[in-house]
């Protein structure tokens, strides 16, 4: 597995919930959690989690957006409508992609809104999981007006375009304070 420097995020000074990403010399504005960065992340307290996390997976949505590059490597799915993630901490699929319906708690990974137009999975709380340690953390796309996310990284769409090239298996998103 290839290793590499990461893409470091921070928040921005007297705004817990808007970030910095910088990497190699680019830097872009982004959105971090409603309730800032948190060294003790726990499902629900909205808090992006303070940890080095890897690239796993690249999601999206193929009639609403189209992919710059492939990427060599790094597991691709095309949304589908029966496609959901689990956050019911109590479920045996907690933190893990279901398909729908799902009778637990869930995302919908096919939304009406642009979050998940293209979404990249992060390996917080993947393995092992911990039951209520936090789930979905995702970078995706920004909610007009940079809003706070539920504890994901979120950028803009023509930021989303110059980070994809960036993305391969080694490749980390460094949350610091």
């Amino acid at each position: 597995m290839l290793q590499s420097t990461p893409i470091r995020v921070h928040a921005q000074p007297g705004q817990p919930s808007r970030g910095i990403l910088n990497y190699n010399g680019m830097t872009f504005s982004c959105a971090l959690g409603r309730g800032g960065i948190s060294a003790f992340k726990r499902e629900g307290d909205g808090a992006t989690p303070l940890a080095r996390m890897k690239v796993v997976e690249i999601f999206w949505r193929g009639d609403k957006t189209t992919l710059p590059v492939a990427r060599a490597g790094l597991p691709m799915q095309r949304i589908r409508s029966d496609m959901g993630w689990c956050d019911a901490p109590g479920d045996a699929n907690y933190n893990r992609l279901v398909r729908l319906p799902f009778k637990a708690s869930h995302e919908t990974m096919k939304r009406d809104d642009r979050l998940y137009n293209v979404v990249v999975v992060l390996d917080w709380n993947l393995r092992p999981r911990t039951r209520g340690r936090g789930s979905a953390i995702f970078l995706h796309i920004a909610r007009e007006g940079m809003k706070p996310t539920e504890g994901c990284i979120a950028v803009e769409p023509l930021v989303m375009r110059r980070l994809l090239p960036l993305l391969h298996p080694g490749r980390s998103f460094e949350v610091v304070r």
